[in-house]
């Protein structure tokens, strides 16, 4: 489980059922189905020839072994996991990145082999259930051990070990806990090797002392919570085939726990939580060490991140340019950090309030752009669309218009839904009724119009696309493969890739769901 746990971050598992559907809606019969009923069936048969025994017995403990411990087992485990499932952890979009086909058709055989034995050696023992047993234990060992070994050959997913900024703690720049601030870095080669792409991690924010004392807790707010080792893949992946631009950049992870998207700095010390608010120190400290370790001598170089990363990919866009060589060419990606300031469904403006909170609450006033807090108030800094236009860096935005997390946090946030009428909908949009979709309608409309403070620049680009999605960067099902989500027959790699080289523009937005059959839809369980 040690090696699983690493590999697959999730928060709850998933639930296995005999019809499901694939990333494009298909329903499928999973491969699990014909074999367990198949070995159900020959269980009735050997327990109806053999006197003395119980047959209801006999079939029930058959069909909890062989189907059930196979099905969880072999499927769930393998199958569903490198199929590219989409899972959460703290409300943000996390890592299931592996996604190969040789290694789910691999699985796919192996788990064919173990039930054509089991049925085999549960025919020849006549029904008994102890060889059947002892065969599946030694083979589900193998299974594993030949899997992750497969894995670690052709999978498109790599370990990153955590690099801890000691030198940070003296500046005065921590984690919430006071811990060292940290990132994972894996070395560019070849003609990559003077290009820099620097990913900053997501994971929303915290607005007092409660949620910030929580958020202390665990790996978004403490270096000594986080994973010694994270799995590298899409925009982070080192394979051509996987991520053709920036697969043999310099690339790195920034680890995110400070709670204000890299923006607060207050010097004073809760002594009664020992809560450091201190960001935008640890943003600076961390530059420093990648400039120390050859970011000062780039050529090529992409601030980017994932939903509360890509707010702070859009906030720190020109400071992270003033860092680096001025012939270098540098520019930044803001993936589902787009937050509109829209009004929830009872016409509160929720997340305005919650914003204000974040930003009085850490000091990150004056870390916000100046050209923005000059003409209003700080907390509205926070929203990209009083910022942007004054951003002169290159700037590429991708978004779903119909972003999950702010129809679940922005639109229809608890408080705002006391009886829980959105709770389904906002699991899965197929569940939603035709006012909630027109509601979601609205939400677009104005993301849409918050949006058109981007410009048509030719130094902008942008990819909208109409899914109910967050974060689309950093999981390869949705960066590059095959059924990736496309706008124009154009993926979201190649969009990225083709803006930051200028071989073409790219400034594309969707039309109203669900008109995209590209979509692949967030489904919470």
């Amino acid at each position: 489980m040690y090696w699983v746990r690493r590999v697959f971050w999730w928060e709850k598992a998933s639930t296995v059922g005999f019809v499901r559907e694939n990333p494009t809606g298909e329903k499928i019969i999973p491969s699990f189905v014909l074999p367990m009923f198949l070995t159900f069936w020959i269980q009735i048969r050997n327990s109806v020839f053999e006197s003395g025994r119980c047959l209801i017995f006999k079939v029930l403990i058959g069909f909890i072994f062989y189907g059930f411990s196979s099905c969880v087992f072999c499927y769930w485990w393998m199958h569903e996991a490198f199929n590219g499932t989409v899972k959460r952890e703290s409300g943000q979009m996390s890592l299931v990145v592996l996604y190969s086909d040789e290694l789910r058709n691999f699985c796919n055989v192996l788990y064919g082999c173990v039930l054509f034995l089991l049925i085999r050696n549960f025919v020849e023992a006549n029904g008994s259930l102890v060889p059947a047993i002892m065969i599946y234990s030694r083979i589900r060992v193998w299974i594993c051990l030949v899997a992750f070994t497969l894995l670690l050959l052709k999978g498109n997913a790599f370990f990153v070990d955590i690099t801890y900024v000691q030198s940070a703690v003296a500046k005065g720049a921590v984690c919430l806990d006071g811990s060292p601030p940290a990132y994972h870095f894996d070395r560019g080669f070849g003609t990559g090797i003077n290009n820099w792409l620097i990913q900053i991690q997501g994971g929303a924010w915290c607005n007092n002392v409660t949620t910030c004392l929580e958020r202390s807790k665990g790996l978004l707010g403490s270096s000594k919570q986080m994973e010694k080792q994270i799995a590298f893949s899409a925009i982070l992946s080192k394979k051509a085939k996987f991520n053709p631009d920036f697969y043999n950049w310099n690339r790195v992870k920034v680890c995110y726990c400070d709670g204000a998207s890299f923006t607060g700095d207050i010097e004073k010390v809760d002594p009664t939580t020992n809560l450091h608010y201190r960001g935008a120190r640890v943003f600076v400290a961390i530059m420093e060490d990648l400039l120390a370790k050859g970011m000062k001598n780039a050529k090529n170089a992409l601030l980017s991140g994932c939903s509360a990363g890509g707010l702070t990919s859009i906030l720190h866009c020109d400071s992270f340019r003033a860092l680096l060589p001025i012939g270098a060419k540098v520019k930044c990606l803001s993936d589902a950090g787009y937050f509109v300031n829209a009004k929830d469904i009872t016409g509160a403006p929720h997340i305005q309030q919650f914003y204000n909170e974040v930003v009085t609450f850490h000091g990150s006033a004056k870390n916000l752009p100046v050209s923005c807090t000059s003409r209003m108030n700080p907390s509205l800094c926070f929203f990209p669309q009083n910022v942007v236009p004054q951003i002169r860096t290159p700037l590429f935005i991708l978004n779903a218009a119909y972003d999950s997390w702010q129809v679940m946090n922005v639109v229809a946030p608890g408080v705002a839904d006391p009886h829980g009428h959105w709770r389904e909908c906002k699991k899965d949009v197929k569940n939603c009724d035709a006012s909630q979709i027109q509601t979601m309608h609205g939400f677009r409309s104005a993301f849409l119009q918050a949006f058109s403070a981007v410009g048509r620049s030719p130094e902008r680009g942008f990819f909208i696309n109409s899914c109910y999605a967050h974060c689309q960067s950093e999981q390869q099902l949705f960066w590059l493969m095959d059924d990736s989500p496309k706008l124009a027959n154009t993926s979201i790699s190649k969009a990225v890739g083709d803006w930051y080289f200028d071989r073409n523009p790219f400034q594309q937005i969707d039309c109203p769901f669900p008109c995209d059959s590209t979509c692949i839809n967030d489904v919470f369980e």
